[in-house]
């Protein structure tokens, strides 16, 4: 293996075409020089140099050197700079585990915004339901994590975890048309007590969603009848505007729907808290501050 530091000799010598101009150039004296020289051609098995009057002058091999150690050092400056571009947050690359509604109400908003402001950062995001974004994140396979807390996961007190609070969504009961609660004022609220006999339309279990719907239906006095389930709240929407029940979702994820068939009414109490979290200790790294900065301006209030 051929040390860098001689080629940084080779190159200083054939620059000013004497031993004793080089060491003066690298702050070295002759002799450290020359013994470094001597290394070289050891690594190399060629001579290297000879001598021209008072000076040096490259033989044939020093010249294939010395051209290939151009393209070494080069790389190697290219490599400090991009090093110390990702030091200061300029430049890098960042995974994040995202599900699909905060992708597009604050992750898809904060990559637009980061491209502009800061170009040499690469965001890569990971679509995945609100509940494994941690796992990835501890798993190191994201380098932060849009999630939903439900029932108190993950505790504030985890050691593991750096969290930035983003927003806290409210969620709106979907009714079919024909409901006798769908008449009256879209921005009258329904008490959720009035829907204990209803059949439920909602997330798988285990999802964060469900929990919170089944949290705030219990607040309410009953156990909801889930007789579907989907983690895609287009299809939940469309199940009930088949008439196959009613639905509590997140007031995003109906924010772009086309809906058709069914009513919405505000439904108090419910909300989903949606955090940023990063492995504990690289919060303060420049890229992962950025990428919390530009989701945390961007998130809705």
């Amino acid at each position: 293996m051929i040390d860098t530091r001689r080629l940084r000799t080779l190159r200083a010598v054939a620059d000013h075409g004497t031993v004793t101009a080089a060491a003066a150039t690298l702050h070295l004296t002759p002799s450290a020089v020359s013994q470094q020289l001597v290394a070289l051609e050891h690594e190399v098995g060629h001579r290297l140099f000879t001598r021209d009057g008072r000076g040096v002058r490259l033989t044939a091999v020093g010249t294939i050197m010395l051209r290939h150690a151009d393209e070494v050092l080069a790389q190697l400056e290219r490599a400090e700079a991009e090093v110390a571009a990702y030091a200061s947050g300029e430049a890098g690359e960042v995974t994040v585990a995202c599900f699909a509604t905060a992708i597009s109400a604050v992750l898809a908003p904060a990559v637009a915004a980061l491209r502009l402001k800061a170009p040499g950062l690469q965001v890569r995001v990971r679509d995945v339901e609100g509940d494994q974004g941690l796992a990835m994140l501890l798993d190191e396979r994201a380098d932060l994590a849009v999630v939903v807390e439900y029932r108190g996961w993950p505790e504030a007190a985890d050691g593991r975890l750096s969290r930035v609070p983003l927003y806290a969504e409210p969620f709106d009961l979907v009714l079919p048309d024909e409901h006798p609660l769908a008449a009256g004022p879209s921005d009258e609220p329904v008490a959720l007590a009035d829907l204990g006999g209803e059949t439920w339309i909602g997330p798988h279990p285990g999802n964060p969603v469900h929990d919170v719907i089944a949290f705030a239906c219990e607040q309410a006095g009953f156990t909801p009848a889930f007789a579907h389930c989907s983690d895609d709240f287009r299809a939940v929407a469309a199940l009930v505007a088949a008439g196959a029940g009613v639905a509590l979702v997140p007031r995003l994820a109906l924010r772009d729907m086309t809906l058709s068939g069914v009513t919405v009414r505000p439904a108090p109490g419910p909300e989903r808290r949606v955090f940023a979290a990063v492995r504990r200790g690289a919060a303060a790294h420049p890229l992962l501050r950025q990428v919390l900065d530009t989701l945390r301006a961007i998130a809705p209030v």
